[in-house]
């Protein structure tokens, strides 16, 4: 069985004293044999004091975003270099939530992809579909051209030293779920689409479930054949749910 990756995604939230108190809590719950690779990806502003924090565990820290640029005038931007310094090692491209609110596009995401990659960080990239385009059955079309704005940027080996995460945008907050099915539906396009170009990549790379996972849904979603972990969102500012949801990936 391919390990299961569980990735906590914090978003604009915590403060010192709140990430203190959460990242205490999941060194001390986090199980010595936790059979998961595990990240957390505070805001920018938080990252040095939680690298410094998890400084060695088991528990790896990861940014939200980076540049495309490896450096320059670029004001407001931070390199994936820089991430580096700090203590990072991975970073999410392509989050929903960039795409949408940021107008990142899959281009740009490519080329934030190829830049993390070469500051010797993991890329986790994010595809995933809205929905209107789930509903007028455009699925399949909208993850595949993500995907493949990466794949020709940087080429299908470039994917064995990243990791995918599916996150369907019509079930991030909206109150919708995708049932573990629909999931591993999308979680199989992927893979499909990897094997036409390498089976050897497609069978290694991770790929992860980040649509509202919570410690009630995270056995039923990882029981599915493509699902190798989830991309936790708002559930990973709780120790507790976080921590079951590891439980989860473990059985």
């Amino acid at each position: 069985m391919r390990r299961r990756i569980v990735a906590g995604n914090w978003k604009m939230h915590g403060s010192v004293a709140e990430n203190t108190t959460l990242v205490d809590k999941l060194l001390q719950g986090f199980p010595a044999d936790a059979g998961a690779d595990c990240y957390v990806c505070p805001p920018f502003v938080y990252l040095r004091g939680v690298a410094r924090q998890l400084d060695g565990s088991a528990i790896r820290v990861g940014a939200q975003d980076a540049s495309a640029e490896i450096q320059g005038a670029y004001t407001g931007e931070v390199a994936a270099g820089m991430l580096a310094d700090v203590g990072c090692s991975a970073v999410i491209v392509g989050h929903s939530e960039r795409r949408t609110l940021h107008h990142d596009s899959d281009q740009l995401v490519a080329r934030k992809f190829m830049a993390v990659q070469a500051a010797g960080l993991t890329p986790i990239l994010c595809v995933g579909e809205q929905l209107g385009q789930r509903e007028s059955k455009q699925t399949e079309q909208v993850v595949g051209r993500q995907l493949d704005a990466v794949l020709d940027l940087v080429g299908v080996a470039a994917l064995g030293k990243a990791i995918l995460a599916y996150e369907p945008v019509w079930a991030i907050g909206t109150g919708r779920t995708a049932t573990p099915q629909q999931a591993e539906d999308v979680h199989h396009f992927i893979r499909k689409r990897i094997a036409a170009l390498d089976g050897k990549i497609a069978g290694l790379v991770p790929v992860l479930y980040g649509g509202s996972v919570k410690a009630a849904n995270a056995g039923e979603l990882f029981a599915m054949p493509n699902v190798d972990g989830g991309l936790i969102g708002g559930a990973s500012l709780n120790a507790e749910e976080f921590l079951a949801i590891l439980q989860a990936a473990r059985t």
